[in-house]
């Protein structure tokens, strides 16, 4: 180590990174010596690291909020096997009325009022659709305040719902967990007589293509096998983005499905691979969205759309979720959990919340302070996920139950950075922002 830059083997190079700044450099041919570091590499690295660990540091700990999670109510019409609310609060739970609906965005719009641009406000939850009237209204009545996203499982989505969400560009996710609708039911059993994998398979052909859906899978011991055959399927269904995202264990119970962490680095990367094959044979694209972000926590570190990968994480400092009672809590990971409430929607300002005991505990976990991720070279790219669940297994300090699969998911991404498959793994938008602030080529890739 030199600086604070370390060096580690990659894929017959060497990568050399701060961990605090990400600066990083890759070489050709591997070191051999981990205490040198080629000349021109190192002044590059001092000539950006100050300016480079200013921007981290300000990306980490500000507290900007750029959406807000509302969830309208509790309850759902699946039984997922892996939900992180309780079945009783998804049986019994409570859903917010029109005009709950109605104070809280307006309460909302005042107090964003003046930011300069449109919040994000995301209805999630259980299964918003359920509420899906009051829902509409409020995306019509503020539709030129706020822009709105939905994540559903499209049991109660029809042909009219399509049409408005479009009509609005809201952005829509709809979870599908497998291309065959055995696995899928596994995973995503439902009472009523359709599927959530026919319902969710109608949608995404009623959708066509369309630029603001994303599909979500979740990713257990029953379905990772199935993850490059999901992309081919999505791919020839228009789904232009994946997000592959492995279960939370909010609930101790669901880490009974957790996948072999071998098994979901290999048929995760076949996927990306499948993609990537896709994209490049068929001139459309479909990218696999969490990994899209493994590559710009890598060479774009502010761009990350994603804000669980980063230390702290987004929970409490850029976003919070309302539950139907009008809780705020840092994350809707927390919902469940006591504890972690900053406050009533109905009766409390969000300043409050955000300054709350319960969102300063959340972004004071940083990987600074738990042990093992405080030695590792890679600990800003990963970010330790998930506070929640690994609050609910004793303590949020601790390294992440996928350590190891983003350790591995991580030094594939720097091997497809080196290959020159950018244009293959991000949207067209950041790719487009992209540009070089350091670069060096007589080495190898120096790049940021």
């Amino acid at each position: 180590m030199i600086k604070g830059l370390h060096i580690w083997e990659n894929n017959g190079r060497s990568v050399i990174v701060d961990a605090d700044s990400l600066f990083w450099a890759q070489v050709k041919e591997p070191s051999g010596d981990s205490i040198f570091i080629p000349e021109d590499v190192l002044t590059l690295y001092e000539r950006h690291r100050e300016e480079l660990l200013k921007r981290m540091n300000d990306f980490r700990f500000s507290q900007e909020l750029t959406a807000i999670y509302i969830d309208p109510t509790d309850k759902c019409n699946a039984n997922c096997s892996y939900c992180y609310l309780p079945v009783k609060l998804r049986k019994n739970g409570r859903s917010m009325t029109d005009q709950e609906l109605d104070f809280i965005l307006h309460k909302l719009a005042r107090h964003f009022k003046g930011s300069g641009r449109k919040q994000v406000i995301i209805f999630h939850a259980s299964e918003p659709l359920l509420v899906k009237d009051i829902i509409f209204r409020a995306i019509e009545k503020y539709k030129n305040i706020f822009k709105f996203g939905l994540q559903t499982n499209a049991l109660l989505l029809e042909k009219k719902d399509v049409d408005f969400l479009k009509k609005n560009f809201v952005g829509v996710g709809i979870s599908l967990d497998s291309y065959r609708s055995s696995v899928n039911q596994r995973q995503r059993p439902s009472g009523q007589q359709s599927s959530n994998f026919n319902q969710a398979v109608r949608a995404l052909e009623w959708f066509d293509g369309y630029n603001g859906l994303n599909v979500i899978a979740t990713v257990t011991k029953h379905n990772v096998k199935d993850l490059p055959g999901l992309v081919r399927f999505l791919h020839k269904k228009k789904v232009s983005c994946v997000l592959l995202n492995p279960a939370r264990f909010t609930r101790v119970p669901v880490s009974l499905l957790k996948p072999n962490e071998n098994e979901f680095v290999k048929y995760f990367i076949q996927a990306v691979e499948t993609a990537v094959k896709l994209t490049s044979n068929t001139g459309r694209k479909i990218i696999v969205g969490n990994f899209a972000n493994t590559i710009l926590a890598i060479v774009a570190p502010e761009a990350r759309r994603l804000m669980c990968d980063i230390s702290p994480c987004g929970g409490g400092r850029c976003f919070f979720t309302i539950t139907a009672a009008g809780e705020m809590v840092p994350c809707g990971e927390f919902s469940a959990i006591k504890g972690f409430s900053g406050g009533n929607i109905f009766r409390d300002g969000i300043a409050k919340a955000m300054q709350s005991p319960a969102f300063v505990s959340v972004r004071a976990r940083t990987v600074e302070k738990i042990d093992e991720c405080s030695q590792c070279v890679l600990r800003n790219i990963c970010g330790a996920p998930c506070p929640a669940e690994l609050h609910s297994r004793g303590t949020m300090y601790q390294k992440s139950i996928f350590c190891d699969f983003y350790k591995q998911v991580i030094q594939y991404a720097f091997k497809m950075i080196a290959q020159g498959k950018l244009k293959y793994l991000l949207r067209d938008e950041p790719l487009k922002d992209l540009k070089y602030e350091y670069k060096l080529e007589n080495n190898g890739l120096a790049t940021k």
